[in-house]
């Protein structure tokens, strides 16, 4: 089974489209009008292992909330149909990722429950369009369109930037093994579903 998903989202707001393969080879692109932001996707297709392409033209004139979070939404929302029914999937997985002086760990699990646990206190700073205080609100929205539970915490860190990214590329690293197949048939679930 092609474990794959094409989501289009159009509001008044954003008209966006995301592209997902989670058997890729990390190839991953962005096109979202943050430049900051297209290199945050970037990084979380290629260190997932997914094949991942978003595009999304949003009302940056007013500010970047809608883009950021509209594109949490579709990814999760891709995300959820790609995996189907689970079956076969790690589902849980864990990861602490260094960036220079920042470190974020990220923990997850593909439950098909949406609980987040943010702790991940990122100075103010705007980085290429891109307002450090909107990576909540995209961990926030993937977790919740693509029913997942996220525990994420900031170990240390300085740079708004490489706590950023730290916290994309965490977050990519669990993705990527826990929506890893293992070889064993079945729902890692003993209720025999992981949905909500």
């Amino acid at each position: 089974m092609s474990r794959t998903a094409t989501i289009t989202r159009a509001t008044k707001e954003t008209d966006l489209t995301v592209e997902l393969a989670l058997d890729g080879t990390g190839d991953a692109v962005a096109d979202t009008g943050i430049p900051f932001f297209d290199h945050m996707l970037q990084q979380l297709g290629k260190h997932a292992g997914f094949d991942l392409s978003v595009t999304c033209k949003g009302d940056l004139e007013v500010d970047g909330h809608h883009t950021v979070e509209d594109c949490g939404i579709a990814l999760g929302e891709a995300l959820k149909q790609a995996l189907g029914d689970k079956a076969g999937v790690r589902r849980f997985a864990s990861i602490v990722v260094p960036l220079d002086e920042a470190a974020v760990e990220v923990a997850l699990d593909l439950a098909g429950r949406t609980f987040v646990v943010y702790e991940v206190a990122v100075p103010y700073e705007s980085i290429d369009g891109f307002d450090t205080g909107l990576l909540e609100d995209f961990v926030r929205a993937f977790a919740q369109s693509a029913e997942l539970t996220i525990h994420a915490h900031l170990r240390y860190g300085r740079s708004p930037h490489h706590i950023c990214e730290a916290t994309f590329k965490a977050l990519a690293k669990a993705l990527g093994d826990a929506c890893a197949l293992t070889g064993r048939g079945g729902v890692p679930s003993t209720k025999g579903t992981l949905s909500g």
